[in-house]
């Protein structure tokens, strides 16, 4: 297990440490080096000599990297699982799909390495080209700072790592501070799998001070960040003039219709809220029900709910494990609290025991409560009723965040009017807003995101278009 920093292909161990703990034990499982100013200006650096020697990789070369980098981890699998188990506390079952769907995330990328590519342009459909030839290519960016949140360690790294090594780009990888292990074995594959020193770099540290000067340094062309809303305003107002992808969030809407399968509806929202503890910015939040189907939906809804396993998540058992912090659970449990004394019930859960929170359930909801209006990135959800289901299209759009949202029905223009109607960035039907296949575009609109990521269209987000003239000879 690499607790060091990654700088030019070397790794090196820094004065100051930081511990990182099993989330459901508190025990602490290692210590990690914490980077200085130095330090970041010294992966910079690294970075900034190792891109062009990453932009003349071949397409083939970048392709057989990241292919080699999903054969290693498919070869240190069980212990990766583990690993994002300890340090993340996510149920165990559930870090087996991390590592498989890092293991596509890698594959696509390798596939869509071959086809960055350009169009011929018809210069002549203007006057003034006639005689010339145009086309444009794509060419990498040069250096990407990756700065990746706790919930998924190892794909939504995989997920700006992947497609800035397709392109051809030199990156510099700042993990969240809670999870940052899983992280540092995913660069050390990345060194065994090819890549060239200095292409991939690892830093560590706090935000406000690492993570500030990543960002802000002119040698940085592109930010690719997961997080806050709030983080997200800071760092484009520190960032300067450089590119952005930003993935921040939702308040997981789910619109339920008189024509819906119930049953389904409650198993995909029992795991749809509470796996990884609430703790991911697709999880069901606000469900809405038209009144036709709301009290059997509830009745189901909960007792799904109630047959999920909590506890230790290491054992094959558990759906549910720990939050990442205390402090976080303390925070819906106060958010509950306050929900409570303004009218809303618990139906189920609404029970702590250290940085455990079970799984909850709220009824009496109003959209003035925090667990309504902010995204609670908590094992909480609220039902509510609705006179009907253009009202609860209504209801379910009067939100800052627009990430994904989800509508269950058979009847295609209750579908049509949903995709017309709801302004988020993926519409799924049948299914939660959790649903995400690892290739398609994916991120949200209004304080949700800028761009999208899935691998083709992160590539294209971390390129730039040189457009080509020649002028035929007279």
């Amino acid at each position: 297990m690499q607790e060091g920093l990654l700088i030019g292909g070397r790794w090196e161990q820094a004065e100051r440490r930081f511990p990182v703990n099993n989330k459901y034990s508190g025990e602490t499982i290692a210590e990690v080096s914490e980077a200085s100013l130095d330090d970041v200006g010294a992966a910079l650096s690294a970075a900034e000599l190792a891109a062009p020697v990453m932009a003349k990789l071949t397409c083939f070369e970048r392709s057989q990297i990241l292919l080699k980098t999903v054969e290693l981890l498919r070869s240190r699998k069980e212990e990766i699982e583990k690993l994002i188990s300890l340090e993340s506390g996510k149920a165990v079952k559930f870090s087996r799909v991390e590592v498989d769907r890092a293991c596509d995330t890698f594959t696509y990328a390798a596939e869509e390495a071959k086809r960055v590519h350009g169009e011929t342009v018809p210069l002549d459909a203007s006057a003034s080209g006639r005689g010339y030839f145009g086309f444009w290519v794509r060419r990498p960016l040069g250096v990407v700072v990756a700065i990746t949140p706790f919930n998924f360690p190892l794909n939504l790294v995989a997920h700006k790592l992947a497609p800035a090594i397709a392109a051809g780009n030199a990156t510099v990888l700042k993990p969240a501070e809670l999870t940052p292990l899983t992280g540092a074995l995913l660069c050390e594959l990345l060194i065994e799998a090819g890549l060239p020193d200095g292409a991939i770099n690892l830093i560590q540290g706090p935000g406000e001070t690492v993570g500030d000067a990543l960002v802000r340094d002119r040698r940085v062309a592109k930010i690719t960040f997961t997080g806050s809303p709030d983080t997200a305003r800071i760092i484009t107002s520190h960032a300067g003039l450089k590119r952005v992808t930003l993935e921040l969030g939702n308040t997981g809407p789910v619109i339920v219709s008189e024509d819906a399968d119930l049953d389904l509806v409650a198993s995909k929202c029992a795991l749809g809220a509470f796996y990884n503890s609430g703790q991911v910015c697709v999880s069901v939040q606000r469900i809405y029900a038209v009144p036709s189907v709301i009290e059997e939906l509830t009745e189901r809804f909960v007792e799904k709910t109630k047959q999920l396993v909590v506890g230790d998540p290491l054992d094959d058992a558990t759906d549910v494990g720990p939050m990442i912090q205390q402090q976080e659970a303390e925070r819906i449990e106060q958010w509950v609290c306050e929900a409570k004394q303004s009218g809303a019930k618990a139906l189920t859960g609404d029970r702590r025991e250290g940085s455990v929170y079970w799984p909850t359930i709220l009824r009496d909801v109003n959209a003035s409560m925090k667990v309504m209006r902010n995204e609670v990135f908590a094992p909480v959800a609220s039902i509510l009723p609705c006179d009907n289901f253009d009202e609860a299209l209504t209801q379910a759009d009067q939100t800052d965040y627009g990430l994904q949202a989800s509508v269950f029905t058979r009847d295609i223009d209750r579908m049509l009017n949903a995709i017309e109607r709801l302004n988020f960035g993926g519409i799924i039907v049948n299914d939660t807003p959790n649903f995400r296949a690892d290739h398609m575009p994916y991120g949200g609109n209004r304080i949700s995101g800028i761009g999208r990521e899935g691998l083709r269209y992160a590539i294209e987000e971390m390129t730039n278009i040189q457009m080509v003239a020649i002028r035929r000879g007279s």
